[in-house]
C-alpha cells in the first residue's frame, strides 16, 4: 500500500540541512540551454516530427469522395497546417505547458495541482482525478500504438526502393523496436544526446525536401490561408469530416509533449518547436502538396516520392531512425504518467530507476518498458501494415486532447482566475475543434479503433480498482492499528522493558500505531530504547526541497524515546527512508544515530480472500484483481531503500 499520510501535528517544525543524496533531484531549469534543446528535439518531438511519413496519404484516402485535385490538395494541406498552428503551437506550446506542476507536465500532474490548489472544493478535485485517470489511460493506450505505426511506416519505404523488399518491413520493424526498448535503461538524457543530432538532421531533411518542391510550384503557398480548409468543408462536408479524423495524425505527439515536460523543461521545448520543428513541418507539408499538384499518382507514398532516386536508401535509413525516436516521446511520457499514478495511489508500487542526477523527471520503469514492448510487438505482427494500424490510431489521442483541455480550463478559471469570457473563448474555439477531431475518429471504432479503447479501459479498470481497494483496506488497517496516543500512554505508564538500539518503523498514518510496533509489544513486551516512526507524506507537487521536507513530533513532553518523523516528498521524489533520517540527523536526541546501524521494522498488511458487506461490498472479480495487484507491487524494502540485512517484517492480515 502507498505510504502516505495526511495528518499533521501542532508541535511539528521543519528543519534539515540541504546536503543529502536526496538533492539529486534538482531544479529542471538548470543546465546549459543548447543541450536541453537538442535533447528535447531528440525525444519530445519524435512522434509529431515523423507524421509527414503517413499523414497526407492517409487524409487524402480517408474517403473515396476526395479527388487529388488542386482545391482538395490545398484544402487538406491547409487543414493540416492550421491544426499544427491552433492545437500544438497556440494551445500546447503557448498556453498549456505554462500549467506545469513544479516543472512536471501531464494530465495526472495537472489534476494533482488542481486538487492541491482547490482543496477547499473536494468535489471538483475528485472529478479532476477521475477525468485525469481516463486521460492517462488513453495516453497509455496511445503509447502502445505510436511505436508500432511509426516504425512500420518507415520500414515500408523499402517497397519504394524495391517492391520485392516489402516483405521485410515487419521483421525489420520488430528488430528495430527490440533495440529501442533495450536501450531505455540508459535514460532519456543519454538517449536524447544520441537522438538529438539525428532528429536535427531529420528536420533539416524535411525542410530541404519541402522547400525544393515548394520552389517548383509556389501556388501551394495559398494553403497557408485557412479559407481553403473551410472551402473543402463546405464543398465536401462528409469527406472533409472523415479527412479531419485522419488529419489528427499530424498533431499526435502534442499530448506527449506535455507529458514529457518534466524531462527537459518548458523553455527548451518551446525553442525546439518554434526554431526547428514547426518550420520544418510546414515546409514538408507544403512540399508534399506541391508535388501532388504536379504528380497526383504519387499519392501511394508521397513522402518517399519527394526524394530523388539516389537519395531513397539514405532517406529510408534516416526515416527508420527518426521513427525509432518518435517512439521515444511516448515511451518517456508513459514512464512519467505511471510514476505520477503510483505516487497518487492510483497504481500499485513499481520499481523506478532514476537515470539522471540533474533532472528528476528522467526515469526508467522496467515493468512498464516490458509491457509496452510486448504490446507493440503484438500490434506490429498482428496488423502488419501502417495503413491497417492507422484505422486504430487517433481515438486515444483526440480523447486525451479533449480531457486535458477540460482540466486546463478548470485550472485556468480556478487557479489562474481567468475571466469567464476567456475560458469560454478557448472552450468554444479550441475545445470545439478538438471535439470535432474526436467525433471524426469515432467511425474508426469498428475498423480497429476498439483496440486503444480496450487498452485504455483496462488501464482505467486497474486504476479505479486499486484506488477503491486502497481506500477500503486503509480503513480496515486503521481499525487494527489503533490510536498512537494509547501506545504512548502505555509506554509512559511503565511496565515495558526497553532494550538498547534504534528501531525505525515506516508508517503511513500518524494518528495510528504501526502494526509491527503493536505486534512487537504483544509478543515481547519490550521496546527499543529509541523508536522512530517515519511517515512518507506524498504531497501534490513533483519535488519538495530538502529544507522543507522534515517535520519532527515528540508526541509527549517527557523523554520517552519515541519520536515521529514526517518526510514530505513530491510524486517525483524518492521515498528513501534512510536518506530522510540523514536529513533529520541532529534535530532531536532520538535522531542522533547512523541510519546504517538502525533496525528497520516493516508492517505487512497481508490481503486475503474474504467477503465484504454493506458500503464496502464490491464485485468478487474486482476484489481478486486488487489482490493480484497487491501481490505484484514492488517490495516495500526496495521502495523505501531499506537495507535488507537490517529489515524485519511483521504485521497482520485483512480479508478483501
Amino acid at each position: 500500500m502507498s505510504e502516505t499520510s495526511s495528518a499533521t501535528s501542532s508541535t511539528s517544525r521543519y528543519t534539515g540541512p540541504a546536503t543529502t543524496q536526496m538533492s539529486a533531484v534538482l531544479d529542471r531549469g538548470r543546465g546549459p540551454l543548447l543541450p536541453l534543446v537538442l535533447g528535447a528535439v531528440g525525444v519530445v518531438f519524435g512522434d509529431i516530427g515523423t507524421s509527414p511519413l503517413y499523414t497526407l496519404r492517409t487524409v487524402l484516402t480517408a474517403h473515396p469522395g476526395l479527388d487529388v485535385d488542386a482545391p482538395t490538395v490545398l484544402g487538406v494541406v491547409s487543414m493540416i497546417i492550421w491544426l499544427l498552428v491552433s492545437i500544438v503551437t497556440a494551445t500546447y506550446v503557448g498556453i498549456i505547458t505554462r500549467a506545469d506542476n513544479q516543472g512536471e507536465g501531464g494530465i495526472l500532474s495537472l489534476a494533482a495541482m488542481i486538487g492541491r490548489k482547490l482543496g477547499r472544493r473536494p468535489r471538483v478535485a475528485g472529478i479532476a482525478i477521475g477525468v485525469a485517470v481516463v486521460g492517462a489511460s488513453l495516453f497509455l493506450g496511445d503509447s502502445v500504438i505510436t511505436p508500432a505505426i511509426s516504425v512500420l511506416s518507415a520500414s515500408e519505404g523499402l517497397a519504394v526502393v524495391d517492391p520485392d523488399l516489402a516483405g521485410w518491413a515487419v521483421p525489420i520493424s520488430v528488430t528495430v523496436l527490440a533495440l529501442l526498448f533495450a536501450v531505455q535503461r540508459r535514460g532519456t538524457s543519454s538517449i536524447g544526446r544520441a537522438f538529438g543530432p539525428i532528429m536535427v538532421l531529420w528536420f533539416s531533411m524535411l525542410a530541404v525536401l519541402g522547400a525544393a518542391w515548394l520552389a517548383t510550384d509556389p501556388a501551394i503557398l495559398q494553403a497557408l490561408s485557412p479559407t481553403w480548409a473551410i472551402s473543402l468543408a463546405v464543398r465536401h462536408p462528409l469527406s472533409a469530416f472523415l479527412a479531419l479524423g485522419a488529419a489528427v495524425l499530424a498533431v499526435t505527439g502534442a499530448e506527449a509533449l506535455y507529458a514529457d515536460l518534466g524531462h527537459f523543461g518548458r523553455r527548451p521545448i518551446t525553442l525546439g518547436w518554434l526554431a526547428i520543428v514547426f518550420p520544418a513541418l510546414v515546409l514538408v507539408y507544403l512540399g508534399q502538396g506541391a508535388m501532388l499538384l504536379q504528380h497526383p499518382d504519387a499519392l501511394a507514398n508521397p513522402f518517399f516520392r519527394m526524394a530523388p532516386s539516389w537519395a531513397l536508401v539514405p532517406l529510408v535509413i534516416l526515416a527508420t531512425l527518426a521513427t525509432v525516436i518518435a517512439s521515444q516521446a511516448v515511451i518517456s511520457g508513459a514512464f512519467s504518467i505511471v510514476r505520477q499514478a503510483v505516487r497518487l495511489s492510483l497504481l500499485p508500487r513499481v520499481h523506478i530507476v532514476q537515470t539522471s542526477r540533474e533532472h528528476g523527471g528522467q526515469i526508467y520503469l522496467p515493468a512498464v518498458n516490458l509491457l509496452l514492448f510486448l504490446g507493440v510487438l503484438a500490434l506490429v505482427t498482428g496488423f502488419g501494415t501502417s495503413d491497417r494500424l492507422a484505422s486504430a490510431y487517433g481515438l486515444a489521442v483526440t480523447g486525451t486532447l479533449v480531457l486535458e483541455l477540460t482540466l486546463f480550463l478548470v485550472f485556468a478559471r480556478g487557479v489562474w482566475h481567468w475571466h469567464w469570457w476567456r475560458v469560454m473563448l478557448m472552450a468554444v474555439g479550441i475545445g470545439g475543434l478538438e471535439l470535432a477531431l474526436f467525433a471524426a475518429n469515432l467511425p474508426k471504432i469498428l475498423a480497429g479503433g476498439w483496440l486503444p479503447v480496450l487498452i485504455s479501459a483496462s488501464v482505467c479498470l486497474v486504476m479505479f480498482t486499486w484506488q477503491r481497494g486502497s481506500r477500503i483496506t486503509f480503513g480496515r488497517r486503521h481499525e487494527l492499528e489503533g490510536p498512537i496516543g494509547a501506545l504512548v500512554d502505555e509506554v509512559h505508564s511503565g511496565g515495558i522493558d526497553r532494550v538498547p538500539g534504534v528501531a525505525v518503523y515506516p508508517h503511513g498514518d500518524l494518528a495510528t500505531t504501526p502494526l509491527a510496533l503493536r505486534a512487537s509489544l504483544e509478543f515481547t513486551h519490550a521496546l527499543h530504547e529509541h523508536v522512530v516512526i517515519v511517515a512518507m507524506k506524498t504531497v501534490g507537487v513533483p519535488h519538495v526541497p530538502d529544507r522543507e521536507r522534515i517535520a519532527i513530533d515528540h508526541l509527549v513532553d517527557t523523554d520517552d524515546g519515541i519520536v515521529q518523523l514526517v518526510c514530505r516528498v513530491g510524486f517525483n521524489d524518492s521515498q528513501d527512508v534512510p536518506a530522510a533520517l540523514r536529513l533529520a540527523a541532529g534535530t532531536a536526541p532520538e535522531l542522533d544515530f547512523d541510519p546504517a546501524e538502525a533496525t528497520y521494522v516493516l508492517s505487512v498488511f497481508r490481503i486475503e480472500p474474504g467477503d465484504l458487506t454493506g458500503a464496502q461490498a464490491w464485485p468478487r472479480w474486482q476484489r481478486r484483481l486488487f489482490r493480484v495487484l497487491e501481490r505484484l507491487s514492488t517490495n516495500r524494502t526496495q521502495a523505501f531503500h531499506l537495507p535488507p540485512e537490517r529489515t524485519i517484517v511483521m504485521g497482520a492480515e485483512v480479508q478483501v
